[in-house]
């Protein structure tokens, strides 16, 4: 202790400060920071040019912010985290096109082996314009098929001339021509079966074989 007051009326003696202000110095035991010289006042005892004594026990850690604002540890400023930008809403994806499919028989159409819509077949039709005006229309596929009587190069002319009127009769109804495929099959897609309407061209097998004799038209958009 005696070493450490001389060193303190050394440095005091060196600021032209009073003996009786050194005196009052807290001994190390009985205050909490001895880092710095305090004067009776309590006040941290400075030179003339402003700087503060510090005494032998001095240590960074004993920093002060009136006299060492550079050694003292900065408060840390808690940065709010940013709100997460909010996601964006999926969008919503468009409709897929409703595929309608109708099968009208060819005897409902057309007369047997004939490629002219009937007054019945005309009616039909008119239902499936009616159908589509409730739709956002993408397009309307026609397929005609024949039953196997006949050559199938005459079959497949027919049921191309078959779903060609039906294609002539909707765009006289208003519907776009491009809007309207048409397809002829022949007797390739029959729906009878092979061991079915066994015979020659009697009335009961061409009666049996009136399944195979249709047109498809397949309607596809959106409501």
């Amino acid at each position: 202790m005696i070493v450490r007051v001389k060193h303190s009326l050394l440095l005091a003696a060196l600021a032209g400060l009073s003996v009786s202000a050194l005196a009052q110095t807290p001994d190390i035991d009985l205050k909490g920071n001895v880092g710095y010289v305090i004067d009776q006042r309590g006040v941290v005892t400075k030179s003339g040019t402003g700087l503060c004594w510090r005494t032998g026990y001095w240590t960074p850690a004993m920093a002060i912010a009136e006299c060492d604002p550079d050694l003292v540890k900065k408060p840390e400023v808690v940065v709010a985290p940013k709100a997460a930008a909010p996601m964006a809403a999926a969008p919503i994806a468009a409709p897929k096109p409703a595929a309608q499919k109708i099968t009208l028989a060819a005897d409902a159409l057309f007369d047997f082996n004939k490629a002219t819509l009937r007054d019945e077949g005309k009616a039909k039709l008119d239902k499936v314009t009616e159908d589509v005006k409730g739709i956002k229309l993408e397009v309307i596929i026609a397929v005609g098929h024949a039953d196997r009587f006949g050559t199938d190069a005459y079959n497949q002319k027919l049921s191309e001339k078959r779903a060609e009127a039906v294609k002539s009769y909707l765009t006289g109804k208003g519907i776009e021509a491009n809007r309207v495929y048409t397809e002829g099959k022949g007797k390739k897609q029959p729906l009878t079966k092979a061991d079915q309407c066994k015979g020659g061209k009697t009335k009961a097998v061409v009666a049996c074989l009136q399944p195979d004799r249709r047109v498809e038209i397949e309607v596809i958009g959106t409501k």
